[in-house]
Formats: structure tokens, C-alpha cells, sequence
């Protein structure tokens, strides 16, 4: 359950920050989200700045840089396509990582599916949908993909939540240059900064919470397999907050996408 609401959070706090899209823009919004996101995590987990190694500070800013990357392509998306579909093919990075290690021949067939599926969302098959949306979902895929080998390469180096509250830090920096400027536009406004709180506490603060007490509690198989509702749920948020009304076509394409995602995943057990 824990899982679940973390899933529901995030792509809630993704369709509020769209909301957000035509007063600063998504730049603005992804160096609010960091921002304030990292101000709320040093404030709960008060993590050590300084006595770490040189190796330490490299892994911190890397890991930053990553997750900025992560959001900002992911925003840009969402500003151009619908929510579902640019959350399903983001959800190749993780798919990627499931299957990159597999030798069952069994996978070939939710690659297949998860192909298909792609196509169904993407250009080809669709002459209406935005291009550049649909390529700055596949550079958001490469960057969740990095995203999920630098937590795993780096989880160990700090204690508890550390790394996320520092390196959240970092990506607020990176992101500075590109949204700080604009997210200075709601300061005469308290409805629009009530909004830009909402989404870091959606976005970023809820679902790592839950998910790091979800994570004590199931193994990691089990966690990878909730997870691939993602883009259902993303399909399901975008209809009903942002009105994103999906052709038969597409929501089969993120059925596909969302089962070869869920198989593969049930294939670690």
C-alpha cells in the first residue's frame, strides 16, 4: 500500500507541476522542485557536509546532476505529450535494467511486447503527437536507466538518506541556471508558491519516504513489480487532473508497456 500511494503521489505531483508549465515553465518548476525539496530533506535528515572522502563529493555531485537531468527531460516531455504516454516509454530505463541482466529466453517476449507497445505511443504510429516530446521521453528512459545504476552504485556510501538530501541539493544547482529566473515569478503570488510546495512534498518528499519505509518491509522483486503501475497510473492521473483523453490505441500501447514491464520484474523472484 505504501508502494502504491508513493505511485499515485508522484504522478499527482506531476500533473500539479504541469499546471505550472504556463507561469514559469517546466525549467522553473524542476529547480522549485529540487529546491524546496532538498530544503525539506536537510531540514529532516540533517545530513553531514563535510569529513567525506574526495570519491564521496564526486558521487554526490554526479548522482545530483543525474537526477536533474532526470526531471528536467521528463518535464520537457510531460510539457509536450500526455502524461501517460510520456511516463511509458520513460519506463523503458527501468525495463532496460530488468532485462539488461535476464538470460531467460522468455524476456525476448516482453521486449517484444514493450516494442510494440512503444510503437503504438510513439510518432510512427501517430502523426498528432509531438516528436520532440516523444524524444526528450526516450532521453528521460536513459536518464531514469542511470538514475537506478547510481542508486544502486551509491546507496552504501552515506548513512540513511544522506545522499539523496545532499545530492537533491546539487540538482538544484544544476537546474539554477535554466529555472531560477523564471520560478521567481510566483513570489507575487502565494497561490502559485502554495502549488510549487505541493509539488515538492508530492513529487519528491512523499514518495521517497514511503518508498524507503515500503522497502523495509517487501523485497526488492516485489517493490520492481508494484512499481510497473507507474504508467497506468500516470494514464489514469492525466485523465482525471489534466484531461488527457487517450485513443484506444495508446492506452493499449501503455497496457503493453506496463504488463512486459511487470513480467519481467516478476521474473526475478
Amino acid at each position: 500500500m505504501l508502494v502504491v500511494i508513493a505511485i499515485f503521489s508522484v504522478q499527482m505531483g506531476a500533473a500539479v507541476a504541469k499546471q505550472l508549465f504556463d507561469e514559469i515553465g517546466f525549467a522553473g518548476v524542476v529547480f522549485l522542485r529540487t529546491f524546496l525539496g532538498g530544503l525539506i530533506f536537510l531540514v529532516l535528515i540533517r545530513p553531514r557536509w563535510r569529513g567525506h572522502s574526495p570519491h564521496v563529493y564526486r558521487m554526490v555531485a554526479l548522482y545530483g546532476a543525474v537526477i536533474s537531468i532526470n526531471m528536467l527531460t521528463f518535464y520537457a516531455a510531460i510539457d509536450r505529450i500526455p502524461l501517460g504516454i510520456a511516463v511509458a516509454i520513460a519506463f523503458l530505463g527501468p525495463l532496460s535494467i530488468s532485462v539488461a541482466g535476464s538470460r531467460r529466453a522468455l524476456d525476448l517476449l516482453w521486449i517484444g511486447l514493450a516494442v510494440i507497445g512503444i510503437l503504438l505511443l510513439s510518432p510512427i504510429t501517430d502523426a498528432t503527437l509531438d516528436p520532440v516530446g516523444a524524444l526528450l521521453a526516450f532521453l528521460c528512459a536513459g536518464a531514469w536507466a542511470l538514475f537506478i545504476i547510481m542508486t544502486k552504485r551509491t546507496g552504501a556510501l552515506l548513512p540513511g538518506n544522506s545522499l539523496l538530501a545532499l545530492s537533491m541539493c546539487v540538482a538544484a544547482v544544476v537546474s539554477a541556471p535554466f529555472g531560477m529566473i523564471p520560478s521567481l515569478a510566483i513570489l507575487p503570488d502565494p497561490a502559485l508558491i502554495g502549488l510549487a510546495v505541493v509539488v515538492a512534498l508530492l513529487s519528491s518528499v512523499t514518495p521517497f519516504w514511503l518508498e524507503f519505509r515500503a522497502l523495509k518491509r517487501i523485497r526488492l522483486p516485489v517493490f520492481g513489480l508494484l512499481m510497473s503501475l507507474e504508467p497506468a497510473v500516470a494514464t489514469v492521473i492525466g485523465w482525471v487532473l489534466l484531461g488527457e483523453v487517450l485513443s484506444t490505441e495508446k492506452v493499449i500501447g501503455i497496457g503493453l508497456v506496463t504488463v512486459a514491464a511487470a513480467a519481467t520484474t516478476r521474473g526475478e523472484h
